[in-house]
């Protein structure tokens, strides 16, 4: 349907709604409409068009008043059944079965929203109508325990026993508590939100969450969650008349916006009389040392995010002043020598936009010169003025992203929505203003040739008193005196009851955890709207592969309308690096596209390419043969994407990169180091499941071993190792990198991804042929791969207040097979059996489980308070299966669910990707079909059948746990080596 007849069409009376705007989104080619129900006063806004991946959410303004968190732990209650639904998790037994492309909630400073996502409309609606039902009507009112679980609860065994606290969001928040970045986040927020809601930690301060009463949470989601305070959303090719219809009839029409008066307004913070200087502390272990380890901040409100021009200014102008390769407030920073990372956070999802200039590794000493250089340079680009190649770079990069609209993973209209939530949530009469942003990217490419973003740097940054300049300095004991704090606390408590409270005390934990032991009920499980096998397909998705040569080089040619663009990716096979270099292979994709070449400085090369294309990454990606599990191939991939008629371009800007590149920039090389050092450790701290999962396989899977070495701790030993000694072997460093170049970067190891249409390949055949003609020749011999095995079960301890405890083995070790059941497998653990025990009894937030095709498995959990017992979870997983046994239609709902995570809608380049990973990996068409036939006739004696292949992997006992210092040595006996996370030595 064309724009103009949809928004005909379109253009109409609603009946039980008011239509208070409708209008053309030509950039998304779609029709916006806003309306407002009529009794209800609900907001509601709509984006129609012909996207299959249908999306809804409904959002409130949920603004905190203290730290308990009761705006997180309510998201977390309402999913835990309704009136309609009253099943115990009604999520779970979502994600358990339907084709949903997302389904979660989440709360942010001031809102809270429950978006959900299906391309099949029948799934569609279902979901739908269990997150309404949930909002409106959640079981929580009726069951304490869901509070309790969610939130907190003392949990007592015995009279005699330890009292605890313990709760999902209580142990989520501890572990956001655990990373210094968030820890930063959240004083910045208090520093410059003194007399705002903002000031108030909406997803809950460990140390406050146990203040918050069962009641004062119900009698805040009867105040907030009522429609006149919703924000609802509808996106895709759907029925609007219909979907509005049974909006109204089903739940909208039950509330009168003149029942409530809710002030839900967030108080707007008046700017300082001058700026603010404060010092905070975060915690850090003994290994770790206090000097060289503050974060130094300046941090900055703008303006408010209903301003269009201001919103998507300040993207650009952090483009050109911090987040660019030798951006120049980013590089005045680093070569004045404060800190060794420097990074900005740009927080648009508040009223009040906040900009945070950081540096990471450096000393409150330098507080006041890091203010000296950050003033003293915005000032000098004030005077004289930003480099318009950067402006015009930052501009470019981010318009390619807009028009491209590609969100990965995500849906594009659940993107849209958590956009337009940036101006609608203040403004209902603005959700479109930053979706349909043609016209401000205009307005800013004009104004930017006339001293726009000078002076919009002089307004709101240097003339701005609404300013605090943050330290976060680090402190020994700091969670050991949290800890004890905590233990004091709860001893006190425990002190002052009496004996029949203690028994109550031990009666209501014996409660909870009947409660959670007590299944719903099939009749209520059954309430839950499913799809039947019969509506899926048994045909996998297409796989786009068409094998051709240009000038002697295989070219894969992914054959796709792409709106234009072409997707490029250059595989060079590393089967002649020696074993010893491979680590170094990590840091050649840290520092390709990121230091001098021949013809450029990396400033100048940034600019270039972000100017004339979408941008040029490189990255190691390791790919196992499915006919041969034994031969794992290791590529370096050089990717780009580009319009058509630039192709050419990015030829050119690939060879520039990967033979030009000047290593010998010690100065350079040193800064790329000091910050991917400095990454990783935030990244180690913040999501050590990821850490603990690979450093385990690492020890029996040859695949998880390289890739450990390229990107996990093992590389990590490599930087933390050339950070410290950088001085000493900065020479053979810059040797080693060229090496890898003549090792790698020859035509015999190429092989070519081409994703675009025939009018795209037929521009690409020419740029191509005299690209391949140049390609450096070798006759190097590959080399033997070495890989020992060894089984080291290791603790990596940290000041986090959670743990992360993975456990893994290999199946094929015992003889056993891959089959597809695998993949409803980890469903059932994912939201059955981990689930049940590890979070829902265990109180951890996350736990995951999953299998390869070469037989590797994993267990992990994430920011988890146990430890030994979630071992033992793990190593029961298989006395489970053995008694497996569910209803037909509790089965069919396993196998949908798997069939969701595998149908996940993809964009071209997605789709292009997974081709290209199945022609590298010797997967035809025919064996993803029998897979998925294996899914499709999934049943309860399959499931049994894993019993002895979970066994044996589980068996093998690879386990390691990042996490709590305290909690790890306490359980000793379980590892062979306990050892810091945060290395300090070289």
């Amino acid at each position: 349907m064309n724009l103009e007849t949809r928004y005909n069409e379109l253009n109409k009376d609603y009946g039980a709604y008011e239509l208070v705007n409708i209008e053309k989104l030509n950039d998304l080619n779609s029709v916006g409409l806003l309306l407002k129900h009529k009794k209800s006063g609900a907001r509601v806004a709509i984006i129609s068009n012909d996207d299959d991946n249908k999306v809804f959410s409904i959002g409130f303004k949920t603004p905190p008043d203290n730290d308990t968190g009761m705006q997180h732990i309510i998201e977390h209650s309402t999913l835990c059944g309704s009136r309609k639904y009253p099943v115990k998790d009604p999520f779970v037994e979502l994600c358990k079965g339907s084709l949903n492309t997302f389904l979660n909630a989440m709360t942010y400073p001031d809102k809270t929203v429950y978006p959900v996502a299906s391309c099949n409309m029948a799934d569609f609606k279902n979901i739908m109508d269990v997150y309404m039902d949930a909002v409106f009507y959640p079981a929580m009112y009726e069951h304490e325990e869901i509070f309790k679980q969610e939130g907190w609860h003392y949990e007592l065994e015995d009279v005699d026993g330890e009292l605890a606290y313990n709760g999902v969001v209580f142990n989520e928040m501890k572990g956001v508590y655990s990373s210094a970045d968030d820890v930063l986040s959240r004083y910045t927020f208090v520093s410059l939100f003194p007399d705002s809601e903002y000031k108030n930690e909406s997803g809950g301060d460990p140390e406050a969450i146990p203040q918050l009463k069962y009641e004062d949470f119900i009698k805040y989601h009867k105040e907030y969650y009522h429609p006149v305070n919703s924000y609802i959303y509808l996106y895709g090719d759907i029925d609007v008349d219909e979907r509005l219809e049974y909006l109204n009839n089903e739940y909208l029409s039950a509330f009168d916006k003149n029942d409530v008066n809710i002030d839900a307004e967030v108080t707007f913070q008046k700017a300082f009389d001058a700026p603010k200087y404060e010092t905070r502390e975060y915690a850090i272990t003994d290994d770790e040392p206090e000097e060289d380890n503050t974060y130094l901040s300046y941090n900055v409100v703008i303006g408010t995010s209903t301003d269009p021009v201001s919103y998507l200014a300040l993207q650009i102008l952090d483009y050109a002043l911090i987040m660019a390769p030798g951006a120049p407030l980013k590089q005045a920073l680093i070569d004045a020598g404060i800190g060794t990372d420097v990074y900005s956070v740009l927080e648009t999802s508040v009223y009040q936009p906040v900009y945070s200039i950081i540096t990471k590794n450096a000393n409150e000493s330098d507080r006041d010169r890091f203010v000296s250089v950050v003033e003293d340079t915005l000032s000098d680009i004030v005077k004289n003025g930003l480099s318009k190649r950067m402006v015009k770079a930052g501009i470019n990069y981010y318009e390619f992203k807009y028009r491209e609209a590609d969100f990965g993973p995500y849906p594009k209209g659940l993107m849209y929505y958590l956009t337009m939530m940036d101006s609608w949530l203040y403004d209902e009469n603005k959700p479109f203003v930053h979706v349909e942003a043609g016209e401000t990217f205009e307005i800013i490419k004009k104004n930017s040739e006339n001293g726009f973003f000078e002076k919009f740097i002089e307004d709101n940054i240097i003339n701005n008193n609404h300013e605090v300049v943050l330290s976060l300095v680090p402190k020994h004991g700091l969670a050991e005196e949290k800890e004890a704090k905590e233990a004091e606390q709860l001893a006190k408590y425990k002190a002052t009851l009496s004996k029949e409270e203690l028994e109550e005390l031990v009666k209501q934990t014996k409660a909870l955890k009947e409660y959670q032991d007590t299944p719903s009920s099939q009749k209520d499980l059954e309430k839950i709207p499913q799809l039947e096998l019969k509506d899926i397909t048994r045909e996998p998705a297409k796989l786009y592969i068409d094998p051709k040569k240009i000038g002697g080089v295989d070219v894969i040619h992914h054959n796709m309308f792409t709106n234009g663009i072409a997707y490029i990716m250059m595989c060079y096979d590393c089967k002649n690096v020696p074993d010893e270099l491979l680590p170094y292979i990590g840091l050649l994709s840290s520092v390709l596209g990121l230091m001098d070449t021949e013809k450029y400085t990396y400033t100048e090369l940034t600019n270039e390419i972000n100017i004339n294309c979408g941008g040029i990454s490189t990255d190691a990606a390791i790919y196992t043969d499915n006919k041969d599990f034994d031969k794992c191939t290791i590529m370096y991939e050089v990717k780009g994407k580009v319009l058509y008629d630039n192709i050419q371009f990015v030829l050119d800007m690939m060879n520039e990169i990967i033979y030009k590149t000047k290593f010998s920039d010690y100065k350079r090389l040193k800064e790329i180091i000091a910050k991917l050092k400095s990454r990783m450790e935030s990244t180690m701290t913040s999501a050590g499941h990821s850490t603990a999962m690979l450093a385990g396989m690492a020890q029996f899977s040859r695949n998880a071993y390289y890739s450990n070495e390229m990107r996990g701790y093992g590389f990590y030993e490599l930087i933390q190792k050339l950070d410290s000694q950088f001085d000493e072997l900065k020479e053979d460093i810059a040797d080693k990198l060229s090496k890898l170049v003549d090792y790698i970067f020859h035509k015999e190891n190429i092989i070519v991804s081409f994703t675009a249409d025939d009018k795209g390949y037929d521009a690409f055949v020419p740029a191509f042929g005299k690209y391949a003609e140049e390609l450096k020749k070798s006759d190097m011999p590959a080399c033997e791969r070495k890989y020992t095995p060894a089984n080291v079960k290791t603790g990596y301890t940290s000041a986090s207040q959670v743990q992360y405890v993975a456990r893994c083995g290999n199946f094929r070790d015992g003889g056993y097979e891959y089959t597809g059941a695998l993949r409803v497998l980890k469903v059932i653990f994912s939201y059955d059996y981990l689930w049940i025990n590890v979070r829902v009894k265990g109180g951890a937030y996350g736990c995951m489980s999953g299998s390869y095709r070469n037989g590797d498995m994993y267990m992990v959990s994430y920011r988890d308070p146990n430890l030994r017992k979630t071992n033992d979870i793990y190593e029961n997983a298989a006395d489970y299966l053995e008694h497996f046994d569910v209803s037909d239609r509790d089965m069919v709902k396993f196998i949908i669910g798997t069939i969701g995570d595998i149908d996940t809608p993809m964009n071209p380049a997605a789709k292009g990707t997974r081709s290209f990973g199945a022609y590298i990996c010797n997967t035809d068409y025919e064996s993803l079909k029998k897979e998925r036939g294996q899914v499709l006739d999934c049943n309860v004696e399959r499931i049994r059948e894993l019993a002895p292949l979970v066994r044996c992997a589980m068996d093998e006992n690879y386990f390691c746990v990042v996490g709590s210092s305290k909690e790890i040595n306490k359980e000793s006996e379980l590892f062979d080596k306990i050892q810091p996370l945060i290395k300090v030595q070289g």
